[in-house]
């Protein structure tokens, strides 16, 4: 893909940090080939979403790779499948963690940690970082709800170019996702439309950048569907 993956774009080195408007078209894109997944007649559970699964074609859609670890869903009305538990860790569910059960929304959780990457800026798992500040979730998830603390959160390579309100709701979303029960995650579908109508709000900033708007008509799960 000509952009790589998301993980170099927010971890990397380059000169151009990706634009407020580019990080939700990306999220917009990774979201949706989720839904996509989520939504077939067999469900399928991605199992291992992270940022350096996600990449970035010449205009900032994202495309998932990497299917090595995904499962099919549960099936007969069941809530879960129980597995070996394989992954990242940092981005794998606790339930996931605890007990090998499977939930379509365990990857919910995954997405709930790759928008906390994107909102600021730092890997899900560093173990460079200060004891206490290692797990980006336990570090910052006690922060999310607190607008006060909204510019702290944010990364700062984005200066003041984002708009206040779009970033709150941002941060909701990411507390929703990482809900330690998943009968309480959103939804991916739900997950989707929160962000489209976040996206398209009236003071979301003009992209600066190559990477063009996404349209409402263009909102499709085939255009996010994943490499095969």
């Amino acid at each position: 893909m000509q952009k790589g993956s998301l993980e170099n774009h927010l971890f990397g080195r380059g000169p151009d940090p990706l634009a407020w408007d580019v990080r939700l078209k990306i999220a917009i894109g990774a979201a949706r080939g989720l839904a996509f997944l989520h939504a077939s007649e067999k469900s399928v559970i991605y199992r291992d979403f992270k940022s350096s699964n996600i990449l970035l074609d010449g205009e900032f859609n994202a495309k998932l790779s990497d299917f090595g670890l995904a499962k099919l869903g549960p099936v007969n009305g069941r809530s879960h499948i129980t597995t070996r538990v394989m992954g990242t860790y940092g981005y794998a569910a606790p339930e996931y963690i605890a007990t090998g059960h499977l939930y379509v929304k365990s990857d919910v959780y995954g997405f709930g940690v790759v928008l906390l990457e994107i909102l600021t800026g730092l890997v899900a798992l560093d173990p460079n970082r200060p004891r206490g500040e290692q797990n980006l979730v336990d570090w910052k998830k006690p922060y999310l709800s607190h607008k006060k603390r909204l510019r702290a959160l944010i990364d700062p390579k984005l200066g003041l170019k984002y708009p206040l309100s779009a970033a709150f709701n941002i941060c909701r979303l990411i507390v929703k996702c990482l809900e330690p029960d998943p009968k309480n995650r959103p939804s991916m579908q739900d997950v989707l439309i929160t962000l489209e109508r976040t996206y398209h709000t009236p003071h979301n900033p003009k992209p600066n950048c190559n990477a063009k708007p996404i349209k409402p008509a263009s909102l499709q799960p085939a255009s996010a569907s994943p490499i095969p």
